[in-house]
């Protein structure tokens, strides 16, 4: 019998982040490295998408920085359940600052896709909705399937945050969608189109 219950997930991830993207308007968009970069890229390259080539760990924190900076608009982190367990202390501290424009999502197929597809903790009984609820983050739930996908997609976009998704997503081979690897052009992309040309004088 296969115990590894992330083959048999009903959510696809590229689907998934395709819908997220959907219809984004000005919306800041993190990706932690690997997978979710891989996946913004694949929805279409955007120069408001800030995709991380590193720092494990770091996704929600530079949302967090970023939503707490940018208040009017909307930000959004899509990351992974490894990186996410990385940094899991952030939580903590979106909780405390509690940012109104701030969305989390957690692709978790419950393994580190970037290192050989070893378990992630998330494979056991470990719930990141669960623990960002208990940091105080107020709108937390762990999704698995289309209906309560759609469901809370409203509230990625519009509800007044921080809010917490963690979406369990097929484990599955996928052909890489690269976005570009130089990360200063990448931070001056992102500054630019968010703060014009008079940002780079």
């Amino acid at each position: 019998m296969d115990k590894d219950r992330s083959k048999h997930y009903a959510l696809h991830r590229r689907k998934v982040v395709k819908k997220l993207l959907e219809k984004r308007g000005e919306m800041l968009v993190v990706a932690g490295l690997g997978a979710p970069a891989w996946d913004i890229t694949a929805a279409g390259d955007d120069p408001l998408n800030f995709p991380l080539w590193g720092a494990m760990g770091g996704a929600v924190a530079l949302g967090l920085g970023l939503a707490l900076a940018q208040p009017s608009n909307r930000v959004l982190v899509i990351t992974g359940d490894g990186e996410m367990l990385m940094g899991i202390g952030s939580l903590a501290t979106v909780a405390i600052q509690r940012p109104e424009n701030l969305a989390i999502v957690v692709l978790d197929n419950e393994h580190y896709g970037e290192t050989g597809m070893q378990r992630t903790h998330t494979a056991g009984c470990v719930n990141l909705a669960a623990i960002a609820a208990g940091n105080g983050i107020s709108v937390c739930s762990t999704i698995k399937d289309e209906k309560d996908f759609n469901a809370i997609l409203p509230q990625i976009r519009n509800v007044q945050g921080p809010c917490f998704f963690n979406i369990k997503v097929r484990a599955e081979a996928l052909p890489l969608v690269l976005p570009p690897k130089d990360g200063a052009y990448l931070r001056d992309r992102f500054r630019m189109a968010l703060l014009g040309e008079d940002a780079m004088a």
